[in-house]
Protein backbone atom coordinates (compact mmCIF):
# COMPACT_ATOMS: atom_id res chain seq x y z
CA UNK A 1 0.00 0.00 0.00
CA UNK A 2 3.00 2.85 0.76
CA UNK A 3 6.07 2.50 -1.37
CA UNK A 4 9.13 2.38 -0.17
CA UNK A 5 9.98 5.88 -1.45
CA UNK A 6 7.35 7.25 0.63
CA UNK A 7 8.16 5.90 3.76
CA UNK A 8 11.66 6.93 3.42
CA UNK A 9 10.67 10.58 2.39
CA UNK A 10 8.20 10.62 5.17
CA UNK A 11 10.77 9.51 7.61
CA UNK A 12 13.02 12.17 6.68
CA UNK A 13 10.81 15.04 7.42
CA UNK A 14 9.47 12.88 10.55
CA UNK A 15 12.95 13.18 12.25
CA UNK A 16 13.35 16.70 11.19
CA UNK A 17 10.23 17.82 12.60
CA UNK A 18 10.80 15.85 15.92
CA UNK A 19 14.57 17.01 16.73
CA UNK A 20 12.55 20.51 16.58
CA UNK A 21 12.63 21.41 20.01
CA UNK A 22 8.52 22.53 19.70
CA UNK A 23 6.37 22.39 22.77
CA UNK A 24 6.39 18.67 23.88
CA UNK A 25 10.59 18.77 23.93
CA UNK A 26 11.11 21.68 25.71
CA UNK A 27 8.81 20.64 28.38
CA UNK A 28 10.23 17.49 28.11
CA UNK A 29 13.91 19.09 28.85
CA UNK A 30 12.19 20.99 31.28
CA UNK A 31 11.21 18.09 33.63
CA UNK A 32 14.34 16.43 33.20
CA UNK A 33 15.97 19.83 33.95
CA UNK A 34 13.04 19.57 37.25
CA UNK A 35 13.22 16.36 38.09
CA UNK A 36 15.87 14.02 36.52
CA UNK A 37 15.57 11.21 33.87
CA UNK A 38 12.52 9.07 35.41
CA UNK A 39 10.11 12.08 35.22
CA UNK A 40 11.70 12.66 31.63
CA UNK A 41 10.55 9.43 30.23
CA UNK A 42 7.57 9.48 31.75
CA UNK A 43 6.57 12.90 30.38
CA UNK A 44 7.21 11.27 26.82
CA UNK A 45 5.49 8.07 27.31
CA UNK A 46 2.17 10.40 28.16
CA UNK A 47 3.55 12.72 25.07
CA UNK A 48 3.37 9.89 23.07
CA UNK A 49 -0.18 8.28 23.86
CA UNK A 50 -1.42 11.57 22.98
CA UNK A 51 0.37 12.34 19.96
CA UNK A 52 -1.19 8.79 18.48
CA UNK A 53 -4.43 9.94 19.76
CA UNK A 54 -4.30 13.23 17.69
CA UNK A 55 -3.09 11.38 14.69
CA UNK A 56 -6.09 8.81 14.76
CA UNK A 57 -8.29 11.60 14.76
CA UNK A 58 -6.67 13.41 12.22
CA UNK A 59 -6.76 10.39 10.29
CA UNK A 60 -10.17 9.70 10.59
CA UNK A 61 -11.69 12.93 10.15
CA UNK A 62 -9.41 13.56 6.93
CA UNK A 63 -8.95 10.77 5.54
CA UNK A 64 -12.38 11.27 3.24
CA UNK A 65 -11.49 14.86 2.30
CA UNK A 66 -8.29 14.23 0.93
CA UNK A 67 -9.46 11.15 -1.04
CA UNK A 68 -12.07 13.78 -2.89
CA UNK A 69 -10.91 16.99 -2.77
CA UNK A 70 -6.73 17.57 -3.91
CA UNK A 71 -7.60 21.31 -3.59
CA UNK A 72 -8.48 20.79 0.12
CA UNK A 73 -5.21 19.05 0.44
CA UNK A 74 -3.85 21.65 -1.39
CA UNK A 75 -5.66 24.42 0.82
CA UNK A 76 -4.26 22.69 4.11
CA UNK A 77 -1.14 22.22 3.81
CA UNK A 78 -0.72 25.63 2.91
CA UNK A 79 -2.13 27.08 5.92
CA UNK A 80 -0.20 24.43 7.93
CA UNK A 81 3.16 25.87 6.33
CA UNK A 82 2.16 29.47 7.33
CA UNK A 83 1.31 28.14 10.58
CA UNK A 84 4.62 26.76 11.23
CA UNK A 85 6.42 29.45 9.86
CA UNK A 86 4.85 31.55 12.15
CA UNK A 87 5.39 29.24 15.35
CA UNK A 88 9.02 29.52 14.43
CA UNK A 89 8.62 33.41 14.23
CA UNK A 90 7.39 33.35 17.77
CA UNK A 91 9.66 30.96 18.99
CA UNK A 92 12.40 33.25 18.03
CA UNK A 93 11.03 36.42 19.33
CA UNK A 94 10.41 34.48 22.64
CA UNK A 95 13.62 32.55 22.83
CA UNK A 96 15.10 34.14 25.99
CA UNK A 97 11.55 33.68 28.08
CA UNK A 98 11.23 30.38 27.35
CA UNK A 99 14.70 29.55 28.38
CA UNK A 100 14.63 31.16 31.78
CA UNK A 101 11.13 29.21 32.48
CA UNK A 102 12.94 25.85 31.49
CA UNK A 103 15.83 26.68 34.45
CA UNK A 104 13.36 27.39 36.27
CA UNK A 105 13.41 24.68 39.90
CA UNK A 106 10.77 23.28 41.31
CA UNK A 107 10.33 21.45 44.79
CA UNK A 108 7.50 19.61 44.53
CA UNK A 109 7.64 15.98 42.64
CA UNK A 110 4.68 14.90 40.88
CA UNK A 111 3.40 11.33 40.92
CA UNK A 112 3.60 9.21 38.16
CA UNK A 113 0.21 9.17 37.13
CA UNK A 114 0.64 13.08 37.28
CA UNK A 115 3.35 13.11 35.00
CA UNK A 116 1.85 11.18 32.50
CA UNK A 117 -1.14 12.60 32.58
CA UNK A 118 0.40 16.32 31.87
CA UNK A 119 2.83 14.78 29.07
CA UNK A 120 -0.67 13.59 27.68
CA UNK A 121 -2.28 16.84 27.69
CA UNK A 122 1.13 18.64 26.12
CA UNK A 123 0.83 16.11 23.30
CA UNK A 124 -2.63 16.11 22.17
CA UNK A 125 -2.97 19.63 22.35
CA UNK A 126 0.53 20.06 20.71
CA UNK A 127 -0.12 22.60 17.68
CA UNK A 128 3.32 21.72 16.00
CA UNK A 129 2.07 17.74 15.62
CA UNK A 130 -1.15 18.71 14.97
CA UNK A 131 -0.16 20.87 11.85
CA UNK A 132 2.38 18.38 10.52
CA UNK A 133 -0.46 15.75 10.72
CA UNK A 134 -3.30 18.09 8.98
CA UNK A 135 -0.50 19.61 6.37
CA UNK A 136 2.28 17.23 6.24
CA UNK A 137 0.66 13.92 6.25
CA UNK A 138 -1.36 14.29 3.28
CA UNK A 139 1.89 15.26 1.64
CA UNK A 140 3.32 11.68 1.66
CA UNK A 141 -0.54 10.30 0.28
CA UNK A 142 -1.15 8.34 -3.13
CA UNK A 143 -4.52 7.86 -3.58
CA UNK A 144 -4.18 5.37 -6.30
CA UNK A 145 -2.13 2.77 -2.97
CA UNK A 146 -5.42 2.44 -1.47
CA UNK A 147 -7.49 3.75 1.55
CA UNK A 148 -6.36 7.25 2.88
CA UNK A 149 -7.41 7.01 6.01
CA UNK A 150 -5.58 3.72 6.31
CA UNK A 151 -2.42 5.29 4.84
CA UNK A 152 -2.96 7.97 7.13
CA UNK A 153 -3.13 5.77 10.22
CA UNK A 154 0.25 3.96 9.27
CA UNK A 155 1.78 7.83 9.15
CA UNK A 156 0.07 8.64 12.45
CA UNK A 157 2.07 5.15 14.08
CA UNK A 158 5.32 5.53 12.51
CA UNK A 159 5.46 8.92 13.85
CA UNK A 160 4.10 8.31 17.35
CA UNK A 161 7.06 5.89 17.89
CA UNK A 162 10.10 7.74 16.50
CA UNK A 163 8.92 10.93 18.61
CA UNK A 164 8.69 8.34 21.49
CA UNK A 165 12.15 7.71 20.62
CA UNK A 166 13.76 10.79 20.03
CA UNK A 167 11.70 12.94 22.89
CA UNK A 168 12.76 10.26 25.26
CA UNK A 169 16.45 10.43 23.92
CA UNK A 170 15.92 14.61 24.91
CA UNK A 171 14.65 13.60 28.21
CA UNK A 172 17.49 10.96 29.09
CA UNK A 173 20.01 14.22 28.30
CA UNK A 174 18.26 16.64 30.06
CA UNK A 175 18.24 14.32 33.43
CA UNK A 176 21.74 13.54 33.24
CA UNK A 177 23.16 16.84 32.22
CA UNK A 178 20.44 18.75 34.86
CA UNK A 179 23.21 21.15 36.16
CA UNK A 180 25.09 21.66 32.78
CA UNK A 181 21.45 23.01 31.09
CA UNK A 182 19.97 24.85 34.46
CA UNK A 183 23.50 26.84 34.75
CA UNK A 184 23.73 28.29 31.68
CA UNK A 185 20.06 29.50 30.16
CA UNK A 186 22.71 30.44 27.01
CA UNK A 187 22.78 26.70 25.69
CA UNK A 188 18.88 26.59 25.92
CA UNK A 189 18.76 29.93 23.91
CA UNK A 190 20.81 28.76 21.33
CA UNK A 191 18.44 25.43 21.17
CA UNK A 192 15.65 27.46 20.83
CA UNK A 193 17.16 29.63 18.34
CA UNK A 194 17.93 26.15 15.82
CA UNK A 195 14.79 24.69 16.31
CA UNK A 196 12.99 28.18 15.37
CA UNK A 197 14.90 28.55 12.37
CA UNK A 198 14.22 24.86 11.60
CA UNK A 199 10.56 25.42 11.55
CA UNK A 200 10.63 28.27 9.54
CA UNK A 201 12.43 26.31 6.81
CA UNK A 202 9.88 23.33 6.88
CA UNK A 203 7.01 26.01 6.72
CA UNK A 204 8.48 27.77 3.59
CA UNK A 205 9.09 24.55 2.06
CA UNK A 206 5.84 23.30 2.89
CA UNK A 207 4.36 26.35 1.29
CA UNK A 208 6.35 26.00 -2.12
CA UNK A 209 5.30 22.76 -2.22
CA UNK A 210 1.90 23.34 -2.37
CA UNK A 211 2.36 26.06 -4.72
CA UNK A 212 4.19 23.95 -6.99
CA UNK A 213 1.97 20.45 -6.94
Amino acid sequence: MISGSQLAEFFIASITIIMVPGPSVLFTLARGVAWGRAVAVLTVLGNSIGTLILSIIVAVGLGPLLSHSKTFSITLQLAGGLYLLWLGVSALRHRHAHAAAMTKREEYRPSNVQVIRQGFTVGILNPKSLVFFAAVFPHFVNRTKGSVTVQLLIFGGIFSVMAFLSDGTWGMIAGTAREWLSDSPHRLVVLRTVGACVMMTLGVIIVVSALTS
